[in-house]
């Protein structure tokens, strides 16, 4: 099977994390093994040190155990809002660091038969873990309310009513099936203006890839559950690739940095709330220019990363 994947930020991944040779650490998007296996090499099983890396994706899972052996790893299929069971199960109680990587893979891109891609034709499926409903249930049984809502607020979309009804017109003849029929269907939709600027599609197959998998309801309970998980001095990093995730993230990595919340105008706290973490960068990490000259995806990417306190 063909994998490739170049990792995003792979160097200041590894240099947020702070890796301990005798550290545990979580990968919960294991992905392609980049991270994981850059991870991985920096640990001594002699001194205990460890990697669980994590994929909701069964050809991930095949791909990242292969390129993970020999090395002081375990890879386990799951999600990564999981992550308390996942380690409950493995008996390890805490962990020093945790890395996601959202978002969709570059191999599940560039991978046609998976259907994440409006550049080649394929059945509409974009489901990560392969299981559950798919893109075509969407597309093809949502209402037109339902279908607004979802590509105004995932895909942030101004043409989004518009384009829901070019799907509802579309299905009336018969089910879309294909990428490419969804993709006509969007392209339609919008102004002639908008089609000669750009391809109007990415927006739309964003909104529907995040509500098939569920990605920002997984990374809300992630969120919790990830730090929760870490020692003290554990640290968090996570590079999120739109705005949606990393309005997510920084909500609440703010919020565990967050000390005391009375009023300004009372003379003592008598809220003793204290900040759980620490930030690590001010504002998020972005890729080098030498990193953006060659991976293409990492034009989106924001890294950001919080100590355990």
């Amino acid at each position: 099977m063909e994998f490739n994947h170049v990792s995003v930020m792979l160097n200041e991944c590894i240099n947020g994390l702070n890796i301990k040779p005798g550290g545990i650490y979580v990968d919960g998007t294991a992905g392609g093994a980049g991270h994981s296996k850059a991870i991985a090499q920096r640990l001594d099983p002699q001194a205990g040190g460890k990697l669980i890396a994590i994929d909701r994706d069964p050809d991930a899972v095949k791909v990242a155990t292969q390129r993970l052996e020999g090395l002081p790893a375990q890879v386990v299929k799951g999600n990564y809002s999981q992550i308390d069971s996942i380690l409950e199960d493995l008996g390890i109680d805490k962990v020093d660091g945790i890395l996601l990587d959202l978002g969709v893979s570059s191999f599940q891109l560039d991978n046609a038969g998976r259907g994440f891609s409006y550049h080649t034709d394929a059945p509409l499926d974009m489901r990560m873990s392969r299981e559950g409903f798919s893109a075509r249930d969407v597309v093809n049984n949502y209402s037109f309310e339902q279908l607004a809502k979802i590509i105004f607020e995932y895909g942030e979309e101004k043409y989004a009513r518009s384009i829901a009804m070019g799907i509802l017109k579309a299905r009336e003849h018969r089910p879309l099936e294909t990428t490419l029929e969804l993709a006509e269907a969007i392209k339609s939709s919008v102004p002639q203006r908008v089609r000669r600027e750009k391809n109007p599609c990415k927006k739309t197959f964003q909104a529907i890839r995040i509500e098939v998998n569920s990605e920002l309801e997984h990374l809300s309970i992630a969120l919790d559950k990830t730090f929760d998980c870490l020692n003290t001095a554990g640290r968090l990093c996570i590079i999120s690739f739109h705005s949606l995730e990393d309005r997510l993230v920084k909500q609440r990595f703010k919020s565990l940095c967050t000390g005391c919340t009375c009023p300004p105008d009372f003379p003592v706290c008598i809220c003793g709330k204290k900040p759980r973490g620490k930030m690590i960068s001010s504002k998020p990490i972005e890729a080098s220019e030498q990193e953006l000259a060659v991976n293409n995806r990492s034009h989106s990417a924001k890294l950001r990363i919080i100590e355990k306190l």
